[in-house]
């Protein structure tokens, strides 16, 4: 989890990711410096259970804050979290689940999206993004929605240090996971998307000039990613 000035919803967050933990498992929240009661309400919770991981944020915005966060896990299975979101019941063991075919890399599952009174305003984001696989049809539309996102840890090498010009560090690790092997959509909700006047990501569209840039730079990544691919694996290049 990727935490900053979000002490309005990140209490709820919290009880309804560790409802679904499992012992061994953990928690680990990238903290950057806030000006609310952020701080000392995940410092509470990690009083009372030793399985979060508060670790200092680098302050450089959310891409730096998640790469901080991802950087620190320890287990297989990396989910990625929101400060202000839902987990639904269920989410982590169907999520699992997915993860026992050997070739898949990238798991996500659909939200509804909701307003900042858990009123839904979109029952599917699935159907309201128009959500698909394909690596050419997320760097021209993205898909990949970090918070509903699951990774193998396998794929920390590969994605972090985030390059610094990806628009978003979740359609990154989605378009490395289709590379490196297979992504899975899951069709059913396991999360509640809040929408609210603090959020720091935006469903809206950029101005035309920055998406376009925002393209182009994600090509060049992709295509820097698949030489080093090739050398990776030990092939030559044609």
């Amino acid at each position: 989890m990727a935490a900053y000035n979000g002490q309005k919803y990140i209490a709820d967050q919290i009880e309804s990711i560790l409802n679904q933990l499992y012992p061994t498992d953990e928690l680990v929240v990238s903290m950057d410096f806030s000006t609310d009661q952020t701080e000392e309400i995940v410092l509470e919770y990690a009083k009372k259970d030793s399985r979060i991981h508060l670790i200092t944020g680098p302050s450089k915005g959310v891409i730096k804050n998640f790469e901080n966060a991802i950087a620190y896990t320890q287990n297989e299975i990396i989910f990625l979290a929101d400060q202000d979101d839902f987990w639904l019941p269920g989410k982590v063991e169907r999520v699992l689940k997915e993860f026992e075919d050997p070739d898949v890399q990238v798991v996500m599952h659909d939200a509804s999206i909701v307003d900042e009174n858990m009123e839904v305003k979109e029952s599917s984001y699935f159907a309201y993004r128009h959500v698909r696989l394909g690596i050419k049809e997320n760097i021209l539309k993205n898909s990949y929605i970090g918070c509903c996102m699951a990774f193998k840890s396998s794929l920390k090498d590969c994605v972090i240090p985030f390059p610094k010009k990806i628009p978003m560090h979740d359609q990154w690790i989605g378009l490395i996971g289709e590379l490196e092997g297979k992504n899975v959509l899951i069709p059913e909700v396991y999360l509640l998307y809040r929408r609210h006047e603090q959020n720091k990501t935006d469903m809206k569209h950029s101005g035309i000039r920055q998406m376009i840039k925002w393209r182009k730079d994600l090509f060049q990544e992709i295509e820097k990613y698949k030489q080093y691919k090739l050398i990776k694996d030990g092939k030559t290049m044609e």
